[in-house]
Formats: C-alpha cells, sequence, structure tokens
C-alpha cells in the first residue's frame, strides 16, 4: 500500500490554508463535491506540487439492499482519474431504502447509517463491493461508520464483519478512529477489542475527526477539536501497525489555520508515541488476513481457497438475501425520515436522536446548497423547514429537496410576507427551468400545477 503520511480533508472553506499548510503530505476531497473536468483550482495546485489527492465518496450506499448504481461508480471512476488518486474511498453503510425491492416509494436519508452485522448483510455487502471493484480503475477501500444506534439480533461483532468482508473480497479499510470512540460511548462497544480483532495489513490509511457529547450521545460532527480519547485510539493503533496514513478531518466550524496545525501535529504525535510503544514491544506486529478464530462459516471459506489477502471469492446468489434486507432497511429509513412506527428490537429513544439529528443535517445542507433560502425566510428558515421535513421525507438529492421546499412554501401560501414570496417564486423559477410535455393524465396534471403555481 502506498505510503500516504499525514493528511487533512480539503474542503473549499479551507483551500487556500491547506495550501499554506506546512507538512501536509496528501489531501481527501467529498467526490461528490468535485467536478471531474472541472476541478478547484485549489487540487490542481496541490497535485501540480506532487500532493496526493484521494477522492471519498459519501453517496453509493454500498450496504444497501440494491447493487451499487452504474452511473455512480462511472462519475467516481472519473474523479479517481481526473486527480490522479491512487485509490478511492467510501462507506460501508446505507443511504437509501424502498425502491423495487420493496414496492414502495424511494427514501433517501442524506446520512451514513449502519448496515446490520448479519450474514445477509455481509452477502450483499461483499457482491456490491465486487461490483464497485470492478468498475473502478484504482483500489477501493471502504470506512466503518458512527452509529446512534445498532440492529436487534446482530450475528458478528464489528472485528469480525470487518475481517470476513476483506478477506472475501480483498478491498482495502479505511479504519476512522473516532468512529470506534462514537460507538464505543452509544453502543458501549470496546474500541480496544475492535482494534484486536481488525486485519490490520488490510488498512489504507486512518481518519482521525473530533465530536461532541450531549445528553450521553456521543455526535461526530466533524466541527470540533479532536478529544484525547480518540488520539489515545490512534496510539493504540499505532502501536500495532504503522497506518500507512492518518488524515484529519474536519468538515465545518472551521477554526484558523493556525489551530488546524495544531491538531495535525497532535495527531503526528499520537502516531508516534504508538510506534514507540510498538517497538518497546519488540516492533509492530503484522498478521495474515483472515477470519478471525471461530468466526461463522470460516471453514467454508478455507475450503473454497479463501484467505488470501486480495482474494474475491464468488459470493452467494444474493436475491433473498437483498429483498430481506431491503425490508429492514426501509422499515428504519420510513421510522427515521417518515414518521412511520419503530421497528421491532430497536431502542425508540435512539431511533428519536438519530431522527432529529438526520432532520438538522438536512436543514442545515439545503441551506448550503440553496444559500439564498435562509436569507429570503430569515430566522425562521430552520423551523420552517423542519416543520417541511416533518410531513415529506426526502426522495432525490439535496438540490431536488430545495426545489420541494420552496414548492411547498409556495403552495402553502408561505410565508405571509408577500415579497418574500415573490422572491421564491422567482428563485424558484430560475432553477426549474421548461418542463417536458410528456403524455398521460399525471404529466398534464403536474403541467397544470406548475401553471398555477407560476401565476402566482
Amino acid at each position: 500500500m502506498q505510503r500516504l503520511g499525514t493528511g487533512i480533508g480539503w474542503r473549499p472553506e479551507i483551500a487556500d490554508a491547506v495550501e499554506r499548510m506546512p507538512g501536509v503530505d496528501w489531501v481527501e476531497v467529498v467526490a461528490e463535491n468535485v467536478c471531474a473536468v472541472h476541478l478547484p483550482g485549489s487540487l490542481r495546485r496541490l497535485r501540480e506540487r506532487g500532493v496526493t489527492v484521494v477522492p471519498h465518496g459519501v453517496s453509493l450506499g454500498l450496504g444497501g439492499a440494491e447493487r451499487p448504481d452504474a452511473g455512480r461508480l462511472r462519475a467516481l471512476a472519473e474523479r479517481a482519474e481526473a486527480l490522479g488518486a491512487p485509490l478511492v474511498t467510501e462507506h460501508i453503510a446505507f443511504v437509501r431504502a424502498g425502491g423495487s425491492l420493496t414496492a414502495s416509494g424511494p427514501l433517501e436519508a442524506g446520512h451514513l447509517l449502519p448496515v446490520p452485522r448479519t450474514r445477509d448483510s455481509l452477502d450483499v455487502l461483499c457482491e456490491n463491493i465486487r461490483i464497485a471493484q470492478d468498475a473502478l480503475p484504482v483500489p477501493l477501500a471502504v470506512e466503518n461508520i458512527a452509529a446512534l444506534l445498532s440492529w436487534p439480533g446482530e450475528e458478528m461483532t464489528e472485528g469480525q464483519f470487518l475481517y470476513e468482508l476483506a478477506d472475501r473480497t480483498g478491498v482495502r479499510l479505511l479504519i476512522d478512529v473516532a468512529n470506534l470512540h462514537t460507538n464505543h460511548v452509544n453502543q458501549g462497544e470496546d474500541p480496544a477489542a475492535a482494534l484486536d480483532a481488525l486485519p490490520l495489513e488490510a488498512i489504507a490509511y486512518v481518519h482521525v475527526a473530533g465530536g461532541v457529547e450531549r445528553d450521553g450521545v456521543w455526535h461526530d460532527s466533524h466541527a470540533h477539536p479532536v478529544p484525547r480519547p480518540v488520539l489515545d485510539l490512534l496510539t493504540e493503533l499505532a502501536s500495532r501497525i504503522s497506518p500507512p496514513g492518518v488524515l484529519l478531518e474536519r468538515d465545518d466550524n472551521f477554526p484558523d489555520p493556525a489551530e488546524l496545525e495544531g491538531e495535525l501535529s497532535a495527531v503526528r504525535d499520537a502516531v508516534r508515541r504508538g510506534a514507540a510503544v510498538g517497538a518497546g514491544h519488540g516492533g509492530v506486529a503484522h498478521r495474515a488476513v483472515c477470519a478471525p478464530r471461530g468466526s461463522p462459516g470460516r471453514q467454508e471459506d478455507a475450503a473454497s481457497g479463501g484467505g488470501r489477502p486480495g482474494a474475491r471469492q464468488p459470493g452467494p446468489d444474493t436475491r433473498g438475501a437483498r429483498e430481506r434486507l431491503a425490508l429492514g432497511q426501509t422499515a428504519l429509513l420510513s421510522a427515521l425520515v417518515a414518521g412511520t412506527p419503530a421497528p421491532e428490537g430497536f431502542d425508540r429513544v435512539r431511533l428519536g436522536v438519530q431522527a432529529r439529528a438526520l432532520a438538522g443535517k438536512r436543514a442545515a445542507t439545503v441551506a448550503k446548497v440553496a444559500p439564498e433560502l435562509p436569507v429570503v425566510l430569515g430566522s425562521g428558515y430552520r423551523a420552517t423547514f423542519l416543520a417541511y421535513a416533518r410531513e415529506h421525507p426526502m426522495r432525490g438529492g439535496y438540490r431536488r429537496d430545495a426545489m420541494e421546499f420552496v414548492e411547498w412554501l409556495l403552495d402553502e401560501g408561505l410565508p405571509r410576507d408577500a415579497a418574500c414570496r415573490r422572491e421564491l417564486r422567482a428563485w424558484w423559477r430560475e432553477r426549474s427551468g421548461p418542463a417536458p410535455r410528456r403524455p398521460g393524465p399525471a404529466a398534464r396534471a403536474a403541467r397544470a400545477a406548475r401553471r398555477v403555481l407560476l401565476r402566482r
């Protein structure tokens, strides 16, 4: 695996600071936030200086019941090639549900949600990762996520789940020690045990980030300084293996450059402390990638020639597993974003915390995608958007969500101020464009509704 060194997440808000920051060996960029044919000037300059840039995807939904979307995979591949990236990364998560497998409408989470650690889920995830690996021009690494809730009836620990995933697909792992800390606080999982169980040689690099605890729940905010327990976990990991790369993530509430540089220094110090501990114990341990002793299914894997790093073993027929997983994920996501009853076995309090977090993130992201809306609506933007979100789950991306929010406002005669409504109508008209004419009563009704809306 290529040695990456110490890096930081590139974001437009801190692009200038990152370019000037000493000791930055590489950067990671959210893949969906860049266009392959129009890369930001800052990223081009970093590339010209020899700084490695890794695209980090957030929308594939590799842990979902559906197979990965070919268009999303193609876009991720194009970004990897445009950036000259040595690998691409994504998440072990689902981000949407519903659709053809459940005969229900599509639902978007707008967030990374945990997959159940079950045989069905593992089989589907392995097949989805193989599909992605075949479509991408460079190696793929997948990240463990932070979770506010856990699935009932799980069959494996996180370590076992990741071990078998790496063993069966040869995929690399992006280990987020901040997410291990989150799951320790929120679900009582032992982060040291998780580190002990990891297939160390499969690690591509490591994420470090900050968060905040509210009412006993740790929120992986990426908007706060990295806390000491997360740095200690990084030291624990570095005592076991020398990580190929470590990256500091910061997505919001950006401090001044000197504070970011201080956090990078703390990250380097944590890695150095871990290396010293490992050396004191006779050197950093290396282990073969294989399933943990006694894990389910290991005997069958060995019989089929598994256990070799990089091997892609043929998987089982996943049709039934996909249908079962789709039903479970749709029920959970519907409870979180559409107000349906909580599925059996889930912690209703945690579901409420997650639902509020999703709605808040949705409001904040729409405000970033369409910054004119908070200006027009003023201090009432957030409360108004949350009222809309309670009755209207997200069905597509955030830009579509912004458009549908404005349509709802105008349909409801909101806001009451006529001048604000005129601004919103002008905003909506400018972005909606001409509607294509399609036959059929539904299309005719939609066109009629649109004409009424535009006359108001």
